[in-house]
């Protein structure tokens, strides 16, 4: 009797995470020989705790799958839920009754680090429980943390969004010539700074905007930055400046932190915002400059509009390959990008142990940054121009963007 198979998606969403979906449901249902039904989980693992999941092939009969490549948001929905470090609590027991009592024999969950530990406490369940259905990760995270992995797909069309976005800041800061002024645009990025990073990208010659760039991998000295802030407005006196939003002082605290508590997720996460309006105001009452903060937020990860190509080939990719690894007889691994050239740029699609993998985060290379700790090198440039590379055309009805809503 053949196994059906179950997919689901975790965390927040990235512009190409329905093309991995999109990747494994094609996949699964290009293999009728091999898998019975492909279902979705709504809303994540917890929503399949709570009993909702729907049949995808449908969408396949509808022509709706097509649409889902291009289409912003999680499909299926997203959740934010930590399963048991017990392996013997009793949430397992429910989730390997239901997937028995549903046929599941492979299951892929597509997402970040938290969705990678999940992965890995689901495999490490089915093996002490002797059950033989087989977990796969497919990555995702704009992020782009993960280690085991060259990069992940949701990076490329982020790192693209964030380069455009700043290069139009840049311009429309440049207008006024005759006056000083300084503006902070805030990036997603708690420890990791390669959203940050590809701010750089946005460069069209040396000095060019922006000028300075600050990484959560390098202590932030704010003395030392306003130094740097009024130094560098003697020759750009409409500077932007870029910040990931985890920038932290020689302590670990967080630099959001000196302007008041910050909260907490259901992971333990601190949730970081405001460290652009804290140097907002220190450059304001110390340089009397005109100066205006931005946070990008969420733009970054929802925007469909600038979807890179290669990002979305190879989320694509990653979800139809992690089915055929779970075929292959493959369990507790996420699937994995091995870089083999920069140019032409040529990655391979390989597997990696999930459990090394989770609650681990990638950083950027130190060599990747400046000593000064204010700017990236050109190493940083030539990994990241190659994954933002293309256009990808996104289908349009009665002028507006045709996408795949859940029903």
């Amino acid at each position: 009797m053949k196994k059906n198979a179950i997919v689901g998606q975790s965390g927040g969403p990235t512009a190409v995470i329905n093309a991995s979906l999109y990747g494994v449901v094609y996949e699964v249902l290009n293999r009728e020989d091999s898998f019975g039904t492909i279902y979705g989980m709504i809303n994540g693992i917890e929503g399949f705790l709570n009993g909702s999941c729907m049949d995808m092939k449908p969408l396949e009969m509808s022509g709706e799958l097509e649409y889902i490549k291009t289409t912003p948001g999680s499909y299926l929905g997203s959740c934010r839920y930590k399963l048991p470090e017990d392996l013997d609590d009793p949430v397992y027991v429910r989730l390997f009754g239901k997937f028995q009592e549903m046929n599941i024999g492979y299951f892929f969950y597509i997402g970040g680090n938290d969705s990678m530990d999940t992965v890995s406490k689901l495999s490490r369940r089915a093996a002490k429980a002797g059950s033989d259905i087989k977990v796969i990760g497919i990555p995702k995270t704009i992020d782009n943390d993960l280690i085991e992995t060259d990069h992940t797909p949701g990076f490329g069309s982020a790192a693209k969004y964030i380069a455009s976005t700043i290069r139009e800041i840049a311009v429309d800061a440049s207008v006024y010539d005759n006056k000083k002024s300084v503006t902070i645009v805030e990036i997603m990025g708690r420890h990791a700074g390669w959203l940050t990073a590809a701010s750089s990208l946005a460069r069209k010659f040396p000095g060019d905007n922006p000028v300075l760039i600050y990484l959560p991998e390098t202590d932030f000295n704010p003395e030392l930055f306003l130094e740097s802030v009024a130094k560098t407005l003697e020759t750009t006196p409409n500077l932007v400046v870029c910040i990931s939003e985890g920038i932290h002082d020689e302590n670990g605290t967080f630099i959001c932190e000196l302007a008041g508590d910050v909260g907490i997720d259901a992971f333990g996460h601190k949730m970081l915002t405001g460290s652009g309006k804290y140097l907002e105001n220190l450059v304001k009452n110390h340089l009397g400059v005109k100066v205006r903060s931005i946070e990008l937020n969420v733009c970054q990860r929802c925007s469909s509009a600038m979807l890179s190509a290669t990002d979305q080939k190879e989320a694509i990719a990653s979800g139809a390959y992690g089915v055929k690894c779970a075929l292959d007889g493959e369990t507790g691994k996420m699937i994995a990008f091995r870089r083999i050239h920069n140019e032409p740029y040529t990655v391979d699609y390989v597997t990696a142990d999930v459990n090394v993998v989770c609650n681990r985060e990638k950083a950027v290379p130190p060599d990747w940054i400046t000593k000064a700790g204010t700017d990236v090198s050109d190493k940083f440039l030539a990994y990241a121009k190659p994954l933002i590379q293309g256009q990808v055309n996104i289908p349009f009805e009665n002028g507006l963007p045709k996408f795949a809503y859940r029903k």
